[in-house]
């Protein structure tokens, strides 16, 4: 067969030979049209269809210069083409013309005006050429190179020109495609803009009937919406609200997906612009219908469309009423699902529903919706902390709303706020004084340099109406701006108000809107805990809040803050504490709660949960005194409660009829907040407080701070019974600084033997130790039995002592020749932290016991008492000493670990000892602490202990 005949128009140098000559020559340049259009017609339908859509296409086409004559060609076009009926200021074709060979036009001042629709159709053969020179700019602004050189030829101004000057729907549609492949490029996008393509391109979306035609201008103005400026432009120019039109006359599925894109783009950052100009389109409805399309595409970007609307105030309230909280709530609901997406695709949802909570109207659907439980979800969610700041803030739109308030606490709400309190704050988005809420509109002021969480706050305060304008509110508030410069000194005529331990300076003050500035409160300062504090507040002013403020963790959270803060805490914290102390119903719950305990450990002792059991020692501060004069106000308040007659019935009721661990924790609490002798001594010794107090300290732990507590309560209790007498410590010296007493058995071992001996006793180590038998005879029944009974031993002059090492024998040896405080019971006793169990201390112990001489037995537990607990001792030789199983160390234990002087952290450590060391045999210990608490000595009278 034979080859097929090659047209002219396969090769490309043909085709660019006549580009070139078209373009020079120009249209209908007085030649023949029959001999000049039919080889440009071929060699355009050849670019179009065979070589610029070839593999590699554009790229040649480019290379060889194709783009010059191309762009050369569509001025000639544009220039001869109808021209519009009238012309504004500023409009082409003239001004095209002239810039045509000079590049990108800088940008002129007014858009070019629209054309007539009266505006001429244009020759066939101009059409024909037009269209087939578009397409193939179009298709070769695809890539990135030839993007750029249409910029530098300055080929968008002819674009421009084509789209006002020729309004033929095919025309119209390839010249927007062109453009809106030039605007990928942020230069061309810059260019598009300044030569006015804008008010053209809204003029064909609206004139058009095509819809390919419109979905290349959506597609075109999508692409020109890529930066805050440009968008924020378009919509000043009226391009958002003839899509939301075209939107909601429910166009064909391509067109819809080409306007969700476009309105999401536009949408991002939403401007007030945008926001009116789409509700009056009336989008906001068909936006909620979409949000439901079976088309993933268009149901995303529509659901996003609505989250982004959510920044401006105005328009929340139209879209609560076309059901686009619900719709939000549930998207965000479905992507926070088992198989939901990342995190990072819940934020703009996110945000959106928490914005929604700004108006009442939105608040109502939101709560009946099921928010609350999806804002609670993200509060406690470890990997939405970054969220957790703006949540806590939308949660005070709810401030006043009783019913939300109770199913807020009764889901946990108050511990969550009180670990926001010393939280890390969030990568939080500022939000713009727009986003505030249209319960109360803005009024229309000259914008000032603000800091950005000033203006999101001041927006909340308008909109709750703590201030009626943004005049109310001084930018010196802004926490900002009082880092970054001390306040202006305070007049002479205004005193500072004290607020409990802090005095706080406030420049001016925030009034509800119809009080009078004379009426105004001081100001509170306001950081990221200010949210979380205001609710709190709101919680602590209910009739009962124990059962959700008077617990460990919200307590926890409001000391943290009140002691850890960086500056001064928010006095509304110190409120906070002052009102649940001196409210009545909540005395039960810090009693069970240990919350006095915990007031008085964490403020007047200075040792956090987190301090325990490690000594720790903490940076000195300045506020230390503060935090101590804090506590024992608050102790004040709970003890004012506790012996007010219902403060009595309630202790009694606890302690008597409570649960084993409730009584446990009244026992502990009452030395913190009873100060009535007849009161405590009815509770803790007459009912047997004390002693069930003591008999908890070998179980379970009820509290991770119990040991602690009960430590410290353990000593009050022991002051408020000696208040003036304390209870007889041991002495502070070691025992070889006190003058010796004369030794009586060392000249028994000199070299004159004067008295001499007539008895030696015969160890297992085969040491032979001197002796008088008349004396050890007398000092003990047990010697006088053995040497001068009917024993054999009595007739023998080496009487041999089985299970005593030479140490041990040494201080017997002592007290049978009758040495006393000689200093010898020390020898055996071993240095501060070695064990006693098990140490020739022990054993002597054991020898004066089996030997029937208890002088020597006390003699040897001074000793030990004063090398283990004096002042080379420590906590850990507390259970050291109480282990060795001796009542009278056991006393001597006691009265260490609850001295008057004691480090409370040592203190508490001593007692963790000592229950240690006692295991599951309390009752040593119990009547130890009985003893020394109430100040008399082991075996010795005292008042009635018993319950």
């Amino acid at each position: 067969m034979a080859a097929a005949k090659l047209s002219p128009a396969d090769s490309l140098s043909f085709c660019l030979a006549q580009l070139t000559a078209a373009a020079g020559e120009g249209l209908g340049g007085g030649k023949d049209t029959a001999t000049n259009e039919t080889p440009l017609g071929r060699a355009l339908l050849a670019l179009r269809t065979r070589h610029v859509k070839a593999a590699g296409g554009i790229e040649r086409f480019r290379a060889r210069g194709g783009l010059r004559p191309l762009l050369a060609l569509l001025r000639r076009a544009a220039a001869t083409g109808p021209a519009p009926s009238q012309a504004g200021p500023g409009s082409a074709p003239s001004s095209v013309e002239s810039a045509a060979s000079s590049g990108p036009a800088p940008s002129p001042g007014p858009a070019p005006s629209a054309a007539s629709s009266s505006t001429p159709s244009p020759p066939a053969r101009l059409r024909k050429t037009l269209d087939l020179a578009l397409s193939i700019l179009a298709n070769c602004c695809t890539e990135g190179e030839c993007r750029a050189e249409v910029r530098r030829l300055g080929g968008i101004i002819p674009l421009v020109t084509i789209l006002q000057c020729v309004k033929t729907d095919s025309i119209q549609n390839r010249t927007a495609r062109a453009l809106g492949n030039l605007a990928m490029e942020p230069e061309s996008c810059g260019d598009i803009h300044s030569a006015g393509a804008v008010p053209l391109l809204v003029e064909g979306l609206t004139a058009c009937q095509d819809s390919q035609c419109r979905q290349s201008v959506v597609r075109a103005l999508r692409n020109l919406a890529d930066s805050p400026q440009h968008r924020l432009a378009l919509a000043k120019q009226g391009v958002v609200r003839p899509l939301a039109e075209l939107l909601a006359a429910a166009p064909d599925p391509a067109l819809t997906l080409a306007l969700v894109r476009a309105l999401l783009e536009l949408s991002r950052g939403c401007s007030r612009a945008c926001a009116e100009q789409l509700s009056l389109g009336g989008g906001l409805g068909p936006l909620v219908s979409l949000a439901s399309h079976p088309k993933r595409a268009v149901r995303e970007a529509a659901i996003l469309i609505l989250a982004n609307l959510c920044a401006q105030g105005l328009v929340r309230p139209a879209l609560g009423n076309a059901g686009g909280v619900e719709v939000l709530l549930g998207e965000l609901r479905r992507r926070r699902g088992p198989s939901g997406a990342s995190p990072a695709s819940q934020q703009p949802l996110v945000r959106a529903v928490c914005l929604l909570c700004r108006e009442a109207i939105n608040r109502a659907r939101l709560r009946d919706a099921g928010g609350l439980e999806l804002l609670m979800g993200l509060l406690r969610d470890p990997r939405a902390s970054a969220w957790h700041p703006r949540v806590v803030a939308a949660l005070v739109g709810f401030l006043y709303d009783t019913g939300a308030l109770g199913r807020l606490q009764a889901l946990g709400l108050v511990p969550l706020l009180a670990g926001q309190l010393c939280g890390e704050a969030g990568d939080e988005e500022e939000e713009g004084r727009e986003a505030a809420s249209w319960d109360f509109p803005e009024e229309r002021t000259p914008e000032r340099a603000e800091a950005g969480s000033f203006q999101s706050l001041r927006s909340w305060l308008i909109s709750e109406g703590y201030a009626a304008g943004p005049g109310d509110i001084s930018p010196d508030w802004s926490p900002e701006r009082r880092e970054r410069r001390p306040p202006p000194p305070e007049p002479a005529s205004r005193a500072s108000p004290s607020l409990g331990p802090t005095s706080l300076r406030t420049p001016r003050a925030l009034r509800p809107p119809g009080r009078s500035p004379a009426a105004t409160a001081p100001e509170e300062p306001w950081g990221r805990e200010g949210p979380a504090l205001l609710l709190l507040s709101r919680f602590s002013q209910a009739p009962d809040p124990s059962g959700a403020l008077v617990t460990g963790q919200a307590l926890c959270g409001l000391l943290a803050y009140v002691t850890g803060a960086p500056g001064s805490p928010s006095p509304r914290a110190l409120r906070i504490l002052a009102r649940l102390t001196c409210n009545p119903a909540c005395l039960e719950a810090f009693v069970r709660s240990y919350g006095a305990a915990l007031l008085r450990a964490w403020l007047v002792l200075g040792v956090a949960p987190d301090d325990w059991p490690a000594l720790r020692a903490r940076p000195a501060r300045r506020s230390q005194h503060q935090h101590r004069e804090l506590g024992e106000m608050l102790l004040q308040n709970l003890t004012v409660q506790a012996e007010s007659p219902f403060g009595v019935g309630a202790l009694t009721h606890l302690l008597l009829s409570g649960s084993p661990e409730d009584r446990v924790a009244c026992a502990l609490t009452l030395p913190f907040i009873c100060r009535k002798p007849s009161l405590w001594r009815r509770l803790l010794l007459d009912q047997g407080g004390l002693r069930l107090l003591l008999s908890a300290l070998t179980r379970p732990a009820p509290h991770p701070l119990f040991l602690f507590f009960a430590a410290d309560s353990l000593s009050c209790l022991q002051g408020l019974v000696s208040p003036t007498v304390s209870p007889a410590l041991l002495p502070a010296i070691p025992l070889d600084l006190d003058p010796p007493s004369p030794c009586l058995y060392e000249p028994l071992l000199g070299p004159a033997h004067v008295p001499a001996p007539d008895l030696h006793f015969l160890l297992d180590s085969g040491l032979r130790l001197p002796a008088q038998r008349a004396a050890s005879a007398t000092a003990s029944p047990f010697f006088r039995a053995l040497l001068a009974g009917s024993f054999a031993e009595a007739h023998m002059d080496l009487v041999p002592l089985r299970g005593l090492s030479p140490s041990a024998a040494w201080p017997v040896l002592h007290y049978l020749h009758g040495c006393r405080g000689c200093g010898a019971a020390l020898g055996p006793v071993p240095p501060p932290g070695q064990p006693l169990l098990g140490s020739e201390a022990e054993e002597a112990l054991e020898a004066a016991g089996r030997f029937l001489l208890p002088g020597l037995e006390e003699e040897l537990e001074e000793a030990v008492g004063r090398i283990h607990l004096g002042p080379q001792g420590g906590p850990e030789s507390v259970g050291e000493v109480f282990r060795l199983g001796r009542p009278r160390l056991a006393a001597h234990c006691a009265r260490w670990t609850l001295g008057p002087g004691q480090c409370p952290r040592k203190r508490a450590l001593a007692l963790l000892g000592l229950v240690e060391a006692a295991g599951d045999e309390a009752g040593t210990l119990t009547e130890a602490f009985l003893a020394v608490v109430m100040g008399v000595e082991l075996g010795g009278e005292g008042p009635s202990l018993d319950g």
